[in-house]
């Protein structure tokens, strides 16, 4: 199965962004994205791809641990950014640096479990709503979040995460997500 490690954000958070993004797809050229569906959005921390099953028990205890040894910690959506001309994302501002650290376990944990992981690289939190079919110049949508300021929150939770991708064919097919595991982080004290 395909599987990734997320943070997801609450409900609250995702109608607060929900509320921008409704403003951004009235933008000119808007139809030209490939908009996320809402109930998919999440911040990847370590994506793993195909997983054999045989490999789920070991991976779920090593994802254990790491939650176990990550404190929980505030998070909230903040303005947004592009990867080039292809990508739009929702940034994250709060816990930054113990949001990459729980990346790290979790790359760390599905390594040690036996999945093969692509090569390691930095981590830049990130929430992506849209996708660009043609090449579109995204930074009309960028300017629009650069005051996007969400509510604040706690994550207390990894998540693991079965991505089912598409298969009828039909135009704006969205991927389907399932939670299959998670796992609370440790309490702040």
């Amino acid at each position: 199965m395909r599987l990734f490690a997320a943070v997801l954000p609450p409900a609250s958070a995702v109608g607060e962004l929900a509320r921008a993004v409704d403003r951004l797809r009235n933008l000119p050229g808007a139809d030209s994205l490939r908009w996320t569906g809402r109930d998919g959005w999440h911040f990847t921390l370590a994506f793993m791809g195909e997983v054999d099953d045989a490999l789920l028990p070991e991976l779920h205890e090593r994802l254990g641990r790491a939650a176990h040894r990550t404190a929980a910690f505030p998070l909230r959506l903040h303005r947004g950014g592009r990867f080039g001309r292809r990508a739009l994302w929702a940034g994250a501002a709060g816990g930054l640096e113990e949001m990459r650290l729980l990346a790290e376990r979790a790359d760390a944990a599905a390594r040690r479990a036996g999945v093969g992981m692509e090569e390691h690289r930095r981590y830049h939190p990130h929430l992506t709503i849209a996708r660009s079919r043609d090449d579109a110049d995204l930074r009309p949508y960028v300017e629009e979040l650069d005051t996007f300021e969400g509510t604040p929150w706690e994550v207390t939770e990894v998540a693991l995460v079965r991505s089912n991708l598409p298969v009828s064919g039909v135009r704006g097919e969205q991927p389907r997500y399932e939670t299959v595991g998670s796992w609370p982080l440790e309490r702040a004290s």
